[in-house]
């Protein structure tokens, strides 16, 4: 074998100044066959020394046996059934390493949707700081829903992914979309589900949503993005063709332009995979969904305390304000999407729109005002006790008792 000197001559020689084979092989003396080889490799000749081996290359037939018969069979439990006794680290990376010549991939066909059958969900994040106020600018997501067989396009940006404010604008698309389909698919947000090992978890908000609305889902495992590929396409979509050169004042200006879009162009352009518009599918896809039940579920925030005598609440990170006369007792605090409600009992004693800024303190002045009441009150001069005790003349209580 020729080192790398030896190469770059070879090739010198004979890219350089024309010399053939038989002249180099005579003029460095070496074999023919070595210049051949040289004038074919483009990478420098390297040595690379043999190494030691791995203590699991004598496990390596066990370990191919055991995958060809459980593909998915977990390393330690291969330790266990080849008498492994060494550090499963190097034993965990060989069964990395060979499990995927045993897996079978999963392959996926062309999907023909029935009308009213499926709706994909998603959450897409856009990428522009919406201004929320006092100073502040936040990237807020936006709830994304698709049915399947029309590829009609809901989307609606909401307060955050706490579990209220995704759930309360997956209902508030339902509402906007005049009826539910008959199965939702969702990734692993945790709004939704959360997972135990293999076992899937529904919260207990959307287990009360889903079966207020009777409606079915799929909740789809982790690394299968091409499963909810619909929503997933049309999240790329709103990113090229709503987002480009748009700015927003507040959600509220955001919500309006993305209504005003989706009404006016998302679905009434014509599908490149449909061949048609979704205007065109979206009454049929309609008329085979369920109708939304005369009730529907109240997916606000809600939360009970007795209310300290430092008179604010606090959601998120954000304190509201209460009237001071309901401190000492037990209230309620109602979050939806636009405000913060507290109420004594039946009566109101808090009122906020509510705040998508972080570490915000609002303060009603009528609290202000009765809190300034109460201390001033409290700071007035008491009547001096001089320990005279008045004694009232007997008369006035025969009076009082009409006798004669």
């Amino acid at each position: 074998m020729i080192n790398v000197e030896e190469w770059a001559e070879i090739r010198r020689v004979h890219l350089a100044e024309g010399m053939g084979v038989k002249a180099i092989a005579r003029e460095l003396r070496v074999a023919r066959n070595t210049v051949r080889s040289a004038l074919r490799s483009d990478d420098a000749p390297k040595y690379e020394r043999q190494g030691p081996g791995s203590a699991v290359d004598a496990f390596e037939p066990a370990i191919r046996r055991l995958l060809a018969v459980t593909p998915d069979m977990p390393a330690t439990v291969i330790a266990e059934r080849i008498g492994w006794t060494r550090g499963i680290t190097v034993l965990r990376d060989r069964v990395a390493e060979l499990r995927p010549a045993f897996q079978v991939p999963e392959a996926f066909g062309r999907t023909e949707y029935k009308p009213g059958e499926l709706c994909q969900w998603d959450l897409w994040f856009p990428d522009y700081a919406i201004p929320v106020g006092h100073g502040q600018t936040a990237v807020l997501p936006a709830l994304v829903g698709v049915p399947c067989y029309s590829r009609w396009l809901l989307a609606r940006m909401i307060g955050s992914k706490e579990s209220a404010d995704v759930l309360g604008g997956h209902l508030e698309l339902l509402v906007e979309l005049g009826a539910v389909p008959r199965m939702g698919v969702y990734d692993g947000e945790p709004a939704i589900s959360v997972r135990r090992g293999k076992r899937l978890i529904y919260t207990d908000d959307y287990l009360r949503l889903k079966g207020t609305l009777g409606m079915g889902s799929i909740v789809l495992a982790k690394g299968h993005p091409e499963r909810k590929g619909v929503v997933e396409r049309h999240n790329g979509y709103l990113e090229t063709s709503f987002m480009p050169g748009r700015t927003f004042a507040d959600r509220d200006d955001f919500n309006t332009q993305l209504g005003d879009w989706l009404e006016h162009k998302a679905n009434v352009r014509v599908h490149s995979g449909l061949r048609c518009r979704p205007s065109e599918r979206i009454d049929e896809d309609l008329a085979a969904m369920m109708v939304l039940p005369p009730l529907l579920p109240d997916m606000d925030w809600h939360h009970d305390l007795r209310l300290p005598a430092d008179h604010w609440v606090r959601h998120q990170t954000n304190d509201y304000s209460v009237h001071p006369r309901a401190v000492g007792r037990r209230v309620h605090v109602r979050v939806d999407d636009a405000r913060v409600t507290v109420t004594l009992g039946t009566e109101v004693v808090a009122s906020h729109e509510r705040v998508l800024a972080s570490h915000v303190t609002l303060t009603d002045p009528a609290h202000d005002r009765a809190r300034e009441a109460a201390r001033a009150l409290a700071g007035a001069p008491r009547p001096v006790d001089t320990g005279e005790v008045e004694i009232r003349d007997l008369a006035v209580y025969d009076e009082l008792g009409g006798a004669a």
